[in-house]
């Protein structure tokens, strides 16, 4: 993240709407974000949202809607909701409960998981 990057704090409790290109959420979010570049949600945030960006990496805490090309869900991360990524990557230990439409889109397939674990 550069500096051009929007940071949400470990100590903020924020509502409302984020835009821009990257942004890194480390406390309280609620509300509707829309990046063009990359959103990081960070170890302790507990974000619930509807989100477009083009990248998402999740360690924290996510509910809601989420839209992106690529997402990474780390250990630590928890994500309840809907899902549609054209790439989707799950470390060990991460949590994923919703519906998850993944892949390049031209495919009919779609998986809906419930309390799907890794590890």
């Amino acid at each position: 993240m550069d500096s051009a990057t929007t940071v949400i704090d470990a100590h903020a409790d924020f509502e409302g709407t984020l835009r821009g290109k990257d942004a890194q959420v480390l406390g309280r979010f609620r509300g509707q974000i829309d990046l063009t570049g990359r959103l990081v949600l960070g170890e302790g945030s507990k974000v619930d949202a509807k989100v477009t960006a083009d990248t998402v990496e999740i360690a924290g805490e996510f509910k809601g809607e989420l839209k992106a090309r690529s997402l990474s869900v780390l250990e630590k991360g928890r994500v309840d909701g809907t899902i549609d990524a054209q790439r989707l990557a799950m470390r060990e230990g991460a949590l994923l409960n919703g519906s998850v439409n993944a892949g390049d889109g031209r495919s009919p397939a779609r998986a809906s998981l419930a309390g799907l674990t890794t590890g």
